[in-house]
């Protein structure tokens, strides 16, 4: 617990805090109290619940209780639907952001990830906006809310710049309603009415709103769901390349003027001597866009491919696979945030803002951890003598990114195999083996699960 390390390591949040300018960030969102603690000590009491070990409940029923704010203080806090939310983060988000690029050089590739996660609420009855949501992990239907989260990644870092908490746009598939009592001009109200949008209107809002804000990226990275004609079309119109995923569906590909479909593409690619990539082809949509398919070739099943989509038909068919597998850091932040930052199961109230606010407090941590592991991991972090002399930290390469598409066949096919499980686990070892000695010492079962 918390109290049991030492000072030093205690301060190191304060430090954390004092660096990233947390403060700063909560008064310029409007999150502030007229009376009692401040929003930054109630945000602080949160944001560390996690690494204490106990539950909000506990920790007022422990000796820190009398130190405490009541229950209700924090409650309040959480429901307060006037919070600009998004404008603290994304202020927070870019501020690491562009540190991150400064221990970079301006050569190495910068992507936007953009992916969803279903928060399941099987046993909520009364959680507001409540719905029925298709979960693509298990393929049926569950209750809860489908996450939308955009990131930022530059092969070695994460970090999440944005989300939309998605219900259902079908009336039908809606459990529970918005509250009728809200104020239309209020964060809280705007935020609701995001929850009713299109998935692919969500990612443009999300792409707008972040270059708004000042992000940059050299492409956006998206699953096989994502990659349709129409949001294709949106994205390049903003002059921003995209690399996503497709499978065999209904969309037809213009070779030499006749219309094929995936498998006849691939069909009509000239023999290839390697093990890897299958070949490449350039090719229309049917709206008329210019894209090059990629083809990797299952190792363990020679008649089974997997197609990747560059909408910049200039890249090299390797560099196209090596700079998709940077995708995957989008599932190690799901996997941490869920499993160990509890993401969706700390607080679980039927106010649709604190389900906003408690997010943004779990991306919040899961961005400090990462600046913290890109202290503890880039000697560039060091210093101007040690930037000169320090290499960068090592960028995601064609080997590693081939090794998850290989897993991304197994999980495909649902084989429960020693090199699945090794697979899918191995980049989230990573991740935990580069956070510093004191984030791990505040959690008892840190560990790569199995």
């Amino acid at each position: 617990m918390l109290q049991q390390h030492s000072l030093s390591e205690q301060s190191r949040f304060s430090k954390l805090f004092a660096t990233l300018h947390v403060g700063k960030a909560l008064r310029n969102a409007g999150i502030s109290k007229s009376f009692g603690l401040s929003s930054l000590a109630i945000f602080r009491i949160i944001f560390t619940l996690v690494f204490e070990g106990k539950n909000w409940f506990r920790l007022l029923e422990s000796d820190r209780g009398a130190d405490l704010p009541g229950k209700d203080v924090v409650y309040r806090f959480l429901n307060q639907s006037s919070f600009a939310w998004r404008r603290f983060f994304q202020t927070l988000s870019l501020r690491v952001v562009r540190y991150f690029e400064s221990l970079i050089s301006p050569n190495r590739v910068r992507v936007f990830i953009v992916d969803d996660s279903v928060l399941s609420r099987n046993r909520s009855k009364k959680a507001e906006l409540l719905a029925r949501v298709f979960d693509h992990s298990t393929g049926k239907f569950t209750k809860g809310y489908t996450m939308l989260t955009l990131g930022w990644s530059d092969g070695f870092s994460f970090a999440p710049l944005d989300f939309v908490m998605l219900s259902s746009a079908r009336l039908a598939n809606r459990l529970c309603e918005m509250a009728a009592n809200l104020s239309k001009r209020s964060n809280g109200y705007k935020r609701r009415m995001e929850a009713f949008s299109r998935k692919p209107d969500a990612v443009v809002r999300l792409l707008d709103q972040a270059l708004h804000a000042g992000f940059t990226a050299d492409y956006v990275l998206m699953d096989s769901w994502f990659t349709q004609a129409p949001l294709l079309r949106q994205l390049t119109s903003r002059g921003l390349p995209v690399i996503g995923m497709v499978k065999e569906m209904k969309q037809r590909y213009f070779v030499q003027g006749q219309r094929k479909t995936l498998c006849e593409v691939f069909q009509c690619l000239p023999k290839s001597d390697s093990k890897d990539i299958q070949g490449s082809m350039v090719v229309h949509t049917s709206c008329g866009l210019l894209v090059k398919l990629v083809f990797v070739r299952n190792r363990n099943k020679k008649r089974e491919w997997l197609a990747i989509l560059s909408t910049d038909v200039t890249l090299d068919a390797a560099e196209i696979v090596r700079i998709y597998g940077m995708r995957w850091s989008i599932e190690t932040f799901f996997k941490v945030t869920k499993s160990y930052l509890k993401l969706g199961t700390e607080f679980q109230g039927r106010s649709f803002d604190q389900l906003i606010s408690h997010t943004t407090v779990v991306f919040t941590r899961y961005l400090a951890m990462e600046y913290e592991r890109r202290e503890s991991s880039d000697d560039r972090s060091l210093g101007g003598l040690f930037f000169l002399f320090a290499d960068e930290v090592r960028d995601l390469d064609f080997q590693t990114a081939l090794k998850q598409l290989m897993t991304l066949f197994l999980e495909m096919s649902q084989a429960q195999t020693k090199m699945n499980k090794t697979s899918v686990l191995c980049q989230l070892q990573d991740w935990i083996s580069g956070l510093p000695s004191y984030i791990k010492g505040l959690f008892g079962d840190l560990s790569c699960e199995s």
